[in-house]
């Protein structure tokens, strides 16, 4: 998503790109996620800027190409008891708080938004601001309106292998791509002509996520729903109360030791996405494991109040994140004309309008 959205920026400005896929069409972390345009739990400053700056071109874009599935759906973080509920008051307390659309709920102001939550709670964090899109299709979209202009060739089922000169790179057919810039996006993927143009010290690490998707749920579910255990792993909700949570309220045994939170996103087809674990020691598992899945289940199904439709798809990711969490995206010059641009994490599919249009306007594009 990254990289084609690099491609969108450059054709938007009025120049000829050619766009080289490894794959036939991609495979990687940019189908293998929420399709969450997720604005809540960013960190303030930087990333919550890139974070706005993104929504904003989300759904600019989606305007134009309704195969994004873009929609403005917000998201509620349902809490329990006190120590919950206060590092949700903490959030509606920053200053940056209007900016994400925060507000606190009573959960009859919450099902009043989301009436598929059945479940107890004691309030619920709702972040007007985020937003989701259709992962699966998302990319298939853009360039399907992307070759519309003539100034965009695709070119699938090649890898770039060589740098040959300023702007210049040779692929894995023997032939040789010519421009003013060459811009790397190369996912998770660090080795080979990564890690030879920029070093061994990259300071990007690759993590390794479990997720799963269900039928459809037989009834809408409006918003994106979080599990305070989100509360944990983004940085926007660090605080005193966060750290009285984490002191007084052990997080399941079983999320504590795969580093959960649950996030879930109701596809256009009516199942919901459901997630995630983070993995970070390598080398990775080549297979998934249960204990995760049966967390998720009772997790969500205490907040839908009923059963957890079938899972019908169950699936692992790998994606690449800056080893400074301060950091929204690696961009490095590696070579004269050439630019890797690595990292986002899983800012990915939130941030990548607003990282491309940074790599815009740096390059003077």
């Amino acid at each position: 998503m990254v990289g084609t959205m690099h491609a969108w920026q450059a054709v938007e400005r009025g120049h000829e790109v050619v766009q080289i896929e490894r794959e036939a069409e991609a495979r990687g972390a940019s189908l293998r996620n929420f399709g969450q345009i997720w604005v809540s739990g960013r960190a303030g400053g930087g990333e919550l800027s890139t974070a706005l700056r993104a929504r904003e071109l989300w759904e600019g874009i989606g305007a134009r190409v309704p195969g994004l599935g873009f929609r403005p759906n917000g998201s509620l973080t349902p809490v329990r008891g006190d120590l919950e509920l206060a590092v949700a008051e903490a959030a509606v307390a920053r200053e940056d708080a209007a900016a994400r659309g925060h507000k606190l709920l009573t959960p009859d102001e919450a099902r009043a938004l989301n009436p598929a939550l059945r479940g107890e709670f004691t309030a619920a964090l709702y972040c007007e601001r985020d937003a989701a899109v259709e992962p699966r299709t998302a990319q298939l979209a853009l360039r399907e309106e992307l070759l519309k202009s003539p100034d965009y060739t695709f070119l699938p089922g090649r890898e770039v292998r060589e740098v040959i000169g300023t702007g210049a790179v040779r692929d894995d057919h023997g032939d040789v791509h010519r421009g003013d810039v060459v811009v790397l996006c190369t996912g998770a993927w660090l080795g080979g002509l990564v890690r030879e143009l920029a070093g061994p010290d990259l300071p990007v690490r690759r993590v390794r996520l479990q997720m799963m998707q269900t039928d459809p749920l037989g009834e809408p579910l409006t918003t994106s729903v979080a599990d305070a255990d989100s509360f944990r792993y983004y940085p926007a909700y660090a605080s005193d109360a966060l750290d009285a949570l984490n002191a007084g309220q052990a997080q399941a045994q079983t999320a504590a030791a795969h580093r959960m939170q649950l996030l879930m996103v109701q596809r256009a087809d009516g199942g919901l996405t459901i997630g995630d674990t983070h993995e970070y020691e390598h080398p990775f598992a080549f297979d998934t494991v249960e204990d995760p899945y049966g967390h998720l289940t009772e997790v969500v199904e205490s907040l839908l109040g009923r059963p957890l439709p079938k899972v019908r798809r169950r699936w692992a990711g790998v994606y690449a994140q800056c080893t400074d969490p301060g950091r929204v995206v690696h961009r490095q010059q590696v070579r004269d004309g050439v630019w890797l641009v690595t990292g986002p994490g899983g800012r990915g599919m939130t941030c990548s309008p607003a990282i491309a249009e940074t790599t815009a306007n740096e390059l003077g594009w």
